[in-house]
């Protein structure tokens, strides 16, 4: 570990320091950071995983935190590339537009609104669109195709700047970055201080219950900061002077909450899924670390059950190569021991054709290379997209190929 990484001692939501480690994962380096083969040779920092749990408000969240710098200034993760997100874009604008009626014309601002995809939605429904992106490439990347977008990372003093300079926000949106967020105190402040008095804040993150019943390994990673549940939430919203007003359960990226929030006070009455929730976790006992160590077993046993089928399939001298680049990809690689297994890697992201692996240095290719090379079998590491990436590569299969599927259990797809 370097002094690009620091470790917290209380919680992001409440400052408690009454903190336990539940959950420690292999240490990996930033799953993001592919490297071309003239980089070789340069060392890759790694940095632990350990998931804690604050006793006094149930937040769990990774303690050690590295510089946002390294994880997004130079990030071209876009998301127009990525599998079924702009429809599920199109379908959450439409959804907040008529649930909150905001006024045509009127600003929404996107915290982390990468190249505007999501915007474009808002704009296409007759509202004024304001990104901000920390990426450089990926803000300018937005600015040229017609959403503005500033380089920045969010705080209060850039907030009150947006609100003089454009008028207050009817809609703040944060998809699939408020986990992604260290001083989340300041960025609340920052969302308080745009919100016009009838204004709401829309996120959509990970929900904590899905991790750990469902041991969503893959969802654990640097970039990811938080894993909340819907009590600690509310409770963290109300001491910053807004309202969780409603929370729905979807099934995005395995199980997440798309939450709703108001100023205090504001016009609009908490709907009752917010207490139902609150006492679905009460009862899955979340507060406690007892859930955290059922996943951790499960993981381990999960783990056996892997290295068991590989081993016997290395004896045999099977070639393995592996279906998935991306983040969450590589914490699996790293913890299930699959760096030095996999002979390469697939993605359908050109993105990361033509490199290397964060630490292990597993080459990185096209889909084409399960023809070219004709492994005996793939693991798919990007196991929530195994139903379209088996059915796109039945040719594969009829070749004598074989998937590993990890989840919901281990299994072989032959043709």
């Amino acid at each position: 570990m370097t002094t690009t990484c620091f470790q917290r001692t209380d919680c992001r939501l409440c400052g408690s320091t009454d903190l336990e480690s539940v959950l420690e994962l292999t240490p990996t380096p930033v799953g993001g950071n592919y490297v071309p083969e003239d980089e070789l040779n340069q060392p890759d920092d790694v940095y632990p995983l350990r998931l804690s749990l604050c006793h006094s408000c149930g937040y769990a969240g990774l303690i050690d935190v590295v510089d946002p710098d390294i994880l997004f200034r130079d990030s071209d993760e876009a998301t127009s590339i990525s599998l079924g997100m702009n429809e599920h874009h199109k379908v959450l604008a439409q959804h907040i537009v008529t649930s909150f009626d905001p006024p045509k014309g009127s600003l929404v601002v996107d915290i982390g609104s990468n190249d505007g995809t999501y915007l474009k939605c808002f704009q296409e429904l007759g509202l004024r669109a304001l990104g901000i992106e920390p990426s450089i490439p990926i803000a300018q990347r937005a600015n040229d195709e017609g959403v503005e977008t500033l380089q920045a990372f969010l705080n209060v003093d850039l907030a009150a700047k947006i609100a003089k300079d454009y008028g207050h926000a009817s809609v703040v949106t944060a998809n699939r970055v408020f986990a992604n967020i260290d001083d989340l105190v300041e960025v609340v402040q920052a969302i308080k201080a745009l919100l016009s008095p009838d204004g709401v804040f829309v996120f959509e993150t990970g929900y904590l219950l899905d991790v750990v019943e469902d041991s969503l390994l893959d969802t654990i990673y640097h970039e990811h900061l938080g894993y909340f549940g819907v009590k600690p939430l509310s409770a963290f919203f109300g001491r910053n002077g807004l309202e969780l007003l409603n929370v729905e359960r979807t099934t995005v990226k395995g199980g997440s909450i798309r939450g709703m929030v108001q100023l205090a006070g504001g016009p609009r009455k908490v709907q009752p899924a917010v207490a139902e929730l609150i006492a679905l976790e009460e009862s899955h006992g979340l507060e406690s670390s007892a859930p955290y160590q059922k996943m951790i077993q499960q993981i381990d046993l999960e783990k056996a059950e892997l290295t068991e089928l590989i081993k016997g399939l290395k004896s045999e001298g099977k070639s393995i190569a592996g279906y998935g680049s991306s983040v969450g990809c590589v914490t699996l690689i790293y913890h299930f021991g699959l760096g030095d297994v996999l002979d390469f890697l697939v993605d359908d992201d050109p993105r990361y054709h033509g490199l290397f692996s964060p630490g292990h240095h597993i080459p990185a290719h096209s889909p084409q290379a399960l023809y070219d090379n004709n492994p005996d079998y793939v693991i798919v590491v990007a196991w929530r997209m195994a139903e379209p990436i088996i059915g796109n590569h039945k040719k594969y299969l009829n070749q004598g190929g074989k998937f590993i599927v990890l989840y919901p259990e281990l299994k072989i797809v032959t043709s």
